[in-house]
This record gives structure tokens, sequence and C-alpha cells, in this order.
């Protein structure tokens, strides 16, 4: 397994959206830069929040350019419901198999119940990975202000070489 770091390619993956379609990472992001969001499970209560809280900051992450996704191994209609709950707009995967999600981005997968662990990726408009932020349990996840925070500072930084 491979852990993804700054400047490497952030690999294309595809993934079922609940509704039918499918979307492509990162050409779903169409140039932007992106927020990739693996999350445990609709069971999981950080998750949840997680989830709800980069919902909320869209006009914040609009700001800067920035389009979020997410993704888990959760069905169809447990993805569903958990769009509606917490109305989220953004493209949400559904069904993602845990291993091969783990051998393209590094992310830990759970020996027990076979979920991806939580894990974040910011990437730049090209699609390189700007910050990689892996879990191996419950906590330890991006935040939409810190993301919102780095985006802003890539970006002046990138104005003013």
């Amino acid at each position: 397994m491979t852990l993804l770091a700054p400047g490497d390619p952030f690999p294309t993956l595809t993934f079922d959206r609940a509704g039918g379609d499918r979307f492509t990472v990162p050409d779903v992001l169409g140039g932007a830069f992106g927020v990739v969001l693996v999350y445990r499970g609709s069971w999981c209560p950080y998750c949840n929040a997680q989830l709800r809280a980069f919902q909320r900051a869209t006009t914040a992450l609009d700001e800067v350019g920035a389009k979020v996704v997410a993704l888990s191994v959760d069905d169809e209609p447990t993805t569903a419901a958990l769009i509606a709950k917490h109305r989220l707009t953004f493209p949400v995967g559904h069904s993602a198999d845990a291993s091969a999600v783990a051998a393209a981005t590094g992310a830990f997968v759970d020996p027990d119940g076979g979920y991806l662990q939580s894990t974040g990726f910011v990437l730049d408009p090209t699609g390189r990975v700007v910050v990689s932020v892996y879990s191996s349990g419950a906590i330890g996840r991006l935040v939409p202000e810190d993301v919102a925070g780095l985006i802003r500072y890539v970006r002046d930084h990138a104005a003013s070489s």
C-alpha cells in the first residue's frame, strides 16, 4: 500500500452515485481545487458530522473555488438516505470497493468491518495531491475551515511566486 503524498497525481477512480449515474475523480472536479472525503459509513457519527460540516461550508468552499466529493462502501439505499438526511449537494459515491480504493489511495481498511477508514485529500486544479489525511480509526479527518484556509494559502502563495 502506498500513501499519496503532496505532488502525487490522484488516481482516476470511478464511483456509482445514488440515482444511477457515475462520476470519476478527479474529472468530476472540473479543474477546480478538490476535496475527496472517504468516510467510514452512514453509521459513523464522526463521518456524519464531517459531511454536514462540508455541506454547511459550501459558500466558503465556493469562494476559494473548491468542489467536494465523498464516497464509502455503503450501498445505494443507505447512501441515498444519508444524502437526503443531510441534504448533501456534492457527489457521494456508494458501494466503493474497499480493497481497490485502498490499493489506489493508501486508505486503511477496517479488518473486521471491511469498510474504509476516514481519509481525506485536497487536490489542486491539475488533480495533484496538496495534502492527504489518513486515519486508522474513527477520528482524524479534514475539516472545511482548514481546507478553505489551505486553498487560500496555496492560491496566494502561487500568485506571489
